[in-house]
């Protein structure tokens, strides 16, 4: 799948599930794309698939680049990145842009911001909803945050691998945007799950039901997605349990902070940590069904 975007020397630091397609497209696009990657052997990899470079540092990947993206795991993980010697900012130069994709705090967001305007650095914090197999199609949705001239930079670039992108205000909007996506996301699947449940409980036919519900007001993304293999108890695909744990303690501790009540997104919080119990650490997310059908 190849877009026509203008053309820009780029950078893209981290090669997990998400980051390793979404580099692969800015070169497609043809972006002259320099990655770095914890492992190295990764970012070799990469480089010999889709023809592009890597650098040993993140500095090393982002020197000369127009834009730097970023998709690592967590807050920490990208102040690595982002600061010191080898650090992205380090190298970047005056008037280019730091674009964050890593689902992380809006807190962090506003410090990455602070950050690159003391060196005259755009910065976007524009976390990516898709999952993997939004990744590999490029068609992910990206929350962005800050400011319009640093948007307006990146978002052609970004259209390599998003159908949709969207400015929804200041550093942290997009993080913010992003909190909002799981909470919605957390209600679903446990919603389903419990539809699920019950439906095999009652003797019905679970998968005759849903191809009915799915056509009026029950229907969701999650229920069109994965109501098959949820009752085939495969789980071993799409977006972690760690990972939606974290994001949704990312969610409840900013709720704390602006007086947000979210008893159900705590709640199932609370359910994915039984799965984590199940040794599901790494199931996909639609796997709250299993709790349900857990011995006793």
């Amino acid at each position: 799948m190849t877009k026509l975007v203008s053309v820009r020397s780029t950078a893209f630091i981290g090669l997990g599930v998400m980051g390793y397609p979404m580099a692969g497209f800015l070169q497609q696009n043809g972006h002259q794309t320099r990655v770095y990657n914890r492992t190295t052997a990764k970012a070799k990899q990469w480089a010999a698939q889709y023809g592009g470079q890597y650098g040993s540092t993140p500095g090393l990947a982002a020197a000369g680049a127009e834009l730097v993206f970023l998709c690592v795991g967590n807050d920490d993980d990208v102040r690595s990145v982002v600061y010191g010697d080898d650090g992205v900012l380090a190298a970047m130069a005056s008037g280019s842009v730091l674009v964050d994709h890593t689902t992380a705090s809006a807190e962090l967001a506003r410090e990455l911001a602070d950050a690159c305007q003391q060196r005259g650095i755009g910065f976007l914090d524009a976390p990516v909803s898709g999952g993997q197999a939004g990744a590999e199609n490029g068609v992910l949705t990206i929350m962005v945050g800050g400011e319009a001239d640093a948007f307006a930079k990146a978002e052609p670039v970004m259209q390599a691998y998003a159908r949709c992108c969207k400015l929804l205000g200041s550093a942290g909007a997009g993080q913010l945007a992003k909190m909002v996506n799981q909470i919605c996301i957390a209600g679903v699947v446990q919603g389903l799950a419990e539809g699920l449940h019950f439906a095999q409980n009652a003797g019905l036919d679970a998968a005759a039901v849903v191809e009915v519900i799915s056509q009026g007001a029950a229907q969701s993304w999650q229920m069109q997605n994965r109501y098959q293999t949820m009752l085939k108890g495969e789980y071993d695909f799409g977006f972690a349990v760690d990972w939606m744990r974290k994001d949704l303690g990312i969610a409840l501790n900013e709720a704390r902070k602006n007086g947000s009540h979210l008893p159900l997104t705590a709640l199932v919080d609370q359910f994915y940590s039984e799965v984590q119990q199940l040794g599901g650490n790494r199931w996909d997310t639609s796997s709250l069904l299993a709790r349900l059908h857990k011995p006793g």
